[in-house]
């Protein structure tokens, strides 16, 4: 009897065999429902087509962008999976806990992505507390309501949250969108001892992935800063994704950085 196939992966320090079941089983979400926040647009929306090109069905959350979300679902559906469209305001703490009970209604959640958030330019100084509010409403306080309510239905699953590389690496700019990715960074840990062994909590902290919308100038001063000296491609934030959503369930509590090592300087 022939052994199955051998795929060749190597790392830095030896070489490391997989089957090829075990690497179709890291990037096969057939039958699975996936909830994606803030899916209508730029890295939300990325990251829901990613996981309908891997075979989920996807739930597409938004506040405000209903027709940027219908054509996110027109694209999925091309691929031949299904996608369903649901709104929910994240500074409304009733409409966020809502969204859960909804999605599931629609199919049982296997995951949720944490991807919905706000990044405005203010500093410390110039920061009110309306800012201070908004920032930690939809980038922390939603994703806390969002898992808690998801860990309450489910019996296993992966919840996925999306960070910054400024979350684990703080400077004075953007101060309260910071402050609220390095909380949810902290939160991302302290989830993955409080869910387990039922659901993996890992983090997903990206750097320089979509240029500035109509921006060129300010794109180019972005990747000065960034040590691979590039922008990246929407592939290689889709490959950890699903490596994170279908990968060894034995990984959680990490938080991967897809930066070009922007974090480190």
């Amino acid at each position: 009897m022939l052994s199955p196939p051998k795929t060749e992966v190597k790392n830095r320090t030896n070489l490391v065999n997989f089957d090829d079941d075990t690497i179709s089983r890291m990037t096969d979400l057939n039958g699975k429902t996936v909830l994606v926040t803030g899916a209508a647009r730029r890295v939300g929306r990325l990251l829901a087509l990613a996981c309908a090109r891997a075979g989920a069905d996807v739930i597409l959350h938004h506040a405000h962008s209903e027709e940027e979300a219908k054509k996110v679902r027109d694209e999925i559906e091309a691929i031949g999976r299904n996608a369903h469209i649901l709104a929910a305001d994240f500074g409304t703490p009733d409409s966020v806990s809502r969204l859960i009970s909804s999605a599931n209604d629609i199919s049982p959640l296997y995951a949720l992505v944490n991807s919905a958030a706000i990044f405005e330019p203010l500093s410390f100084s110039n920061t009110s507390l309306e800012d201070w509010n908004r920032h930690f409403n939809i980038n922390l306080t939603a994703p806390f309501l969002l898992s808690q309510e998801f860990a309450r239905r489910a019996d296993e699953g992966r919840i996925v949250n999306i960070l910054d590389w400024r979350a684990l690496h703080p400077a004075a700019d953007h101060f309260p969108y910071t402050i609220s990715k390095a909380a949810l960074a902290a939160m991302t840990k302290s989830l993955a001892i409080a869910l387990a062994p039922r659901i993996t909590v890992n983090g997903l902290a990206l750097g320089a992935i979509l240029p500035p919308a109509g921006n060129p100038s300010a794109g180019e001063k972005i990747i000065e800063n960034v040590p691979a000296k590039r922008w990246s491609e929407a592939g290689e934030v889709e490959d950890v994704l699903l490596f994170l959503l279908s990968g060894p369930a034995y990984i959680t509590g990490e938080i991967i950085h897809v930066d070009g090592g922007r974090h480190l300087i």
